[in-house]
């Protein structure tokens, strides 16, 4: 991790602001609290889940978390282990965000039970969080409002780029509260203007009901006597004006409304400071939030002490309205603007009047202006719109357009602001999604380099406009193995430019020097150009409309495995949020790359590896023996499984089933050991499996090979007697392995089960090994396995026990290598589970010839092949 200035690391020097003094430090900030109020009380958890969710999916964490910080913590997203969560809340001093809020910067805890000013927080000492990772949750106004977070219950570093991640999650936080609050803000403007318009009324009121802040505009001050800046925004402010008889019946209309969520209406007398009394006219609604909870009461009043002119009360309801209000008469002229309108469309009224709107405003004609005014003067029929004005105004209104008999009236609002801060949100949502996606990809790729060259699909138009991925072969040369560009015409001119370019890149090419060096390289479009010597992969390129290259390093462990261009056409502007997300789909692509080539490599190997080990048996006068070795799906292609079989001196044949305890290559290396033990003492010796495998636990112990291995050993015998009669003897001993299966001619199958388990090698020394026979006529086949062919994660071993013995009855009559296909065809579906190895042996009849499917005789020159004596 990078200590820079602008990280808080987890030192445990004492030197960080400890939690109760961070606490304090955010306590009292008015301005923030009801900030936050307003944040909490938006329909935002659902995103703010998603994003605490995908930050933690993103950076590996358990948990990921969004809390806003008022007078205490609460929960405003929660993702991972600490779903669920949303809305709880906590105290200050016992937050982790509170210090990162505090602190103003990212902070990074490796453990946070090393931190001096957390390793006494609840949560780190109930164990749920060690490494914490949270940067600050800043709105719009530079206010610090709490804070996004990753944590894990066990340590862990943060690099440079988790934090960069982290906050740009922070910033698409950031984007949606942004949202939230200024569509909140929205719809109770356009309220307000509906109100307005019904009540005709001449001042207006917004009072959040959850920090008790009381908005009122000028003109309704003035009605209720208070001189400019005496009001104090306080509902104590409203209750001493009210004239004391009137008083009960207002509060309780008041109360009612927002115990309903409903609809507010009173008319009452105002006492002013001089002692006149006025009678007011006032209106208003509840707002509630998603759970039922009432958050503001918006509304308006006017003066009814005299009856005026409804004219004149219209103009003054109109001047005094916070929105935007125009009339046009029939002809599309102006006839009249109040003030809102004169700032929102840069304009005196005086230049106006007169005008047609389609002089006025050009740009009005052709689009969503034109089509919503014309409507709602044909229907008759109010029409609301949201759509943008281009430059000088260079802004969104939202509209509400209302036919007259004399024309049509415009109610409107600037919701420039809004459209830029979801437009925003969108963008930075968009983000962390193709991370999201880009990763799922890679991670669950059968064929890295085939999901690798779909990059530039995923990647255009969200990071760029055009996109080529390049990656180094085998022997270091680059290789273009995609490209996608957003223009449909423009894909085959960038497919051709990649394909050609690689004949042509000199070593002062963009590609060519990240590709030694590993950093970053931006080219203009002039460069680019220069970098190409004249010929079709310049020409190419300068047909299309590309303005800059960036070329990014696709860096493994310790080298550069390829690189990624990125093109940005004109009109694209630059975003640094999109080459940070750049950046890290190119760094997460470098580690799955080399994590597939490192797996390729310890395949080659393992490959090798199992062929020395795993040898070709021999085929002594007709017995035929068939071997089978299936690798487990998530193994290195070899592991603890082997089989064996071998002569002895006295020519009797030896058949040998093994498995090691584990599944790497530990686990291999130790099964290489056994089995060249086991074959130098049964091939010197000529000692019968119960004592090949008493030698064999006593060399483990000399040699200290400290492994626990399950095996079955075998040997076929037989006397001139039994040469004659067609049988032959089958001798065998068992170290704790699942037993052999004996399939005769006609029979039902059964396992050769002893009257006591052995041991398993490697327990003890010394054990007393017991050794059976068994009497076999010709026709019978053996079969030798480890558990990989019959157990199951979700079925008891004796039902797998029962498929296989099943399933050696169906294909008993089958040549035998049909036979060990057959049955690792039913029981095995695919890459199994466990490694799985199987030996057969099937005694075909000796007063024939070797029959053709048994193969040629092939033994040791040295044994006899002649029947026994």
């Amino acid at each position: 991790m990078d200590r820079s200035s602008d990280v808080q690391v987890g030192d445990a020097d004492g030197s960080r602001l400890p939690a109760a003094q961070a606490a304090a430090a955010l306590t009292g900030d008015r301005r923030r609290v009801e900030a936050v109020e307003r944040l909490r009380a938006s329909n935002s958890g659902p995103v703010l889940d998603r994003l605490a969710d995908e930050a933690a999916r993103l950076l590996g964490a358990a948990a990921g978390q969004v809390s806003l910080l008022a007078d205490v913590q609460i929960v405003a997203g929660a993702g991972g282990a600490a779903a669920g969560t949303t809305g709880t809340r906590d105290a200050l001093e016992d937050s982790l965000c509170s210090l990162t809020a505090a602190g103003g910067r990212p902070m990074a805890l490796t453990d946070a039970r090393d931190h001096a000013a957390a390793s006494d927080l609840p949560p780190v000492r109930a164990g749920r969080v060690r490494g914490y990772l949270g940067v600050p949750l800043i709105d719009i106004d530079g206010h610090v409002l709490g804070s996004v977070c990753v944590f894990d219950p066990e340590p862990r570093q943060w690099t440079d780029a988790q934090v960069r991640l982290l906050e740009m999650v922070g910033r698409a936080v950031g984007g949606e509260l942004q949202v939230a609050t200024l569509t909140a803000e929205h719809h109770a403007e356009r309220l307000r203007w509906t109100l307005a318009v019904d009540a005709g009324e001449v001042g207006s009121f917004d009072w959040d009901l959850l920090t008790g802040r009381l908005v009122w505009d000028a003109r309704l001050q003035e009605i209720f006597g208070f001189a400019p800046g005496e009001f104090d925004e306080r509902i104590e402010s409203f209750d001493a004006r009210v004239h004391p008889d009137d008083a009960g019946r207002v509060g309780s209309a008041v109360q009612t409304s927002i115990d309903t969520c409903g609809e507010y209406e009173a008319e009452y007398r105002v006492v002013l400071p001089g002692g006149a009394t006025r009678w007011v006219q006032a209106r208003g609604k509840t707002l509630c939030d998603p759970l039922g909870t009432a958050t503001r009461l918006l509304g308006a009043a006017y003066d009814t002490t005299d009856t005026r002119d409804s004219q004149l009360r219209t103009t003054r309801v109109l001047e005094a309205m916070p929105s935007g209000f125009l009339s046009l008469d029939r002809e599309w002229r102006f006839t009249m603007l109040n003030a809102a309108a004169e700032h929102l469309l840069g304009h005196p009224r005086g230049s106006l009047i007169g005008r047609t709107i389609w002089e006025a405003f050009p740009a009005t004609v052709g689009n969503e202006f034109e089509a919503g005014y014309r409507t709602a003067v044909e229907t008759q029929q109010p029409q609301t719109l949201e759509a943008y004005y281009p430059a000088p105004l260079d802004a969104w209104y939202d509209v509400l357009c209302w036919p007259t008999p004399e024309g049509l009236s415009l109610y409107f609002a600037d919701v420039t602001a809004r459209k830029r801060a979801t437009e925003l949100a969108e963008r930075a949502a968009g983000r962390l999604a193709l991370l999201v996606q880009v990763n799922t990809i890679l991670v669950e790729a059968t064929d890295v380099n085939a999901s690798v060259a779909r990059l530039p699909r995923l990647l255009v138009p969200a990071l760029a406009d055009g996109c080529i991925v390049t990656l180094l072969d085998e022997d270091g040369h680059p290789r273009d193995i995609g490209s996608w560009h957003v223009e449909a015409g423009s894909r085959e001119v960038l497919q051709r430019h990649a394909a050609v370019r690689q004949d042509v890149l000199s070593v002062t090419s963009a590609v060519a020097r990240v590709l030694v060096t590993g950093e970053v390289v931006r080219r203009s479009r002039a460069e680019e150009l220069a970098a190409l010597p004249p010929g079709e992969a310049r020409d190419l390129l300068a047909t299309t409309a590309v303005q800059e290259a960036v070329v990014l390093p696709v860096r493994g462990r310790d080298r550069v495995l390829g690189a990624l261009t990125l093109f940005r056409d004109a009109g694209r502007r630059q975003d640094v949020d999109d080459e940070l997300t750049a950046r890290d789909i190119a760094q997460r692509t470098g580690l799955v790359l080399d994590n597939a080539r490192l797996a390729a490599a310890q395949e080659r190997i393992a490959v090798e590896f199992q062929r020395t080990l795993l040898t070709r048996p021999p085929e002594p006068d007709h017995a035929q023996i068939v071997v089978r070795y299936v690798p487990a799906s998530e193994a290195a292609r070899v592991g603890g499984d082997w089989y064996d079989a071998f002569m002895q001196p006295s020519g009797a044949t030896m058949l040998v089933i093994g498995d090691v305890v584990g599944h790497d290559v530990t686990a291999a290396a130790a099964m290489a050991q056994l089995r060249g033990l086991l074959r130098g003492i049964a091939t010197f010796s000529d000692a019968g499996p119960a004592e090949a495998l008493a030698g064999l636990e006593s060399s483990m112990a000399l040699l200290e090979v400290h492994t626990l291995a399950t095996a079955a050993v075998a040997r076929l015998e037989q006397t001139a007697e039994e040469w004659d009669r067609g049988v032959t003897r089958l001798v065998w001993a068992n170290a704790g392995h699942p037993p052999p299966l004996v399939v005769e001619p006609g029979q039902r199958p059964y396992f050769l089960q002893g009257e006591r388990a052995d041991l398993l090698l490697g327990v003890r020394t010394g054990v007393d090994r017991a050794e059976r026979t068994v009497v076999l006529p010709r026709g019978t086949t053996v079969l030798f396995f480890t558990d990989g062919l019959f157990e199951r994660r979700d079925s008891p071993l004796d039902e797998g026990m029962t498929r296989l013995q099943q399933a050696a009855a169906q294909l008993a009559e089958r040549p035998l290598d049909e036979l060990c296909d057959g049955l690792i065809s039913q029981l095995v579906h695919g890459r199994p589970d466990d490694d799985v190895a199987v030996v057969a042996v099937r005694l075909h009849r000796q007063d024939r010839a070797r029959p053709a499917e048994a193969g040629p005789n092939r033994v040791p020159p040295r044994l006899r092949s002649a029947p026994p004596a």
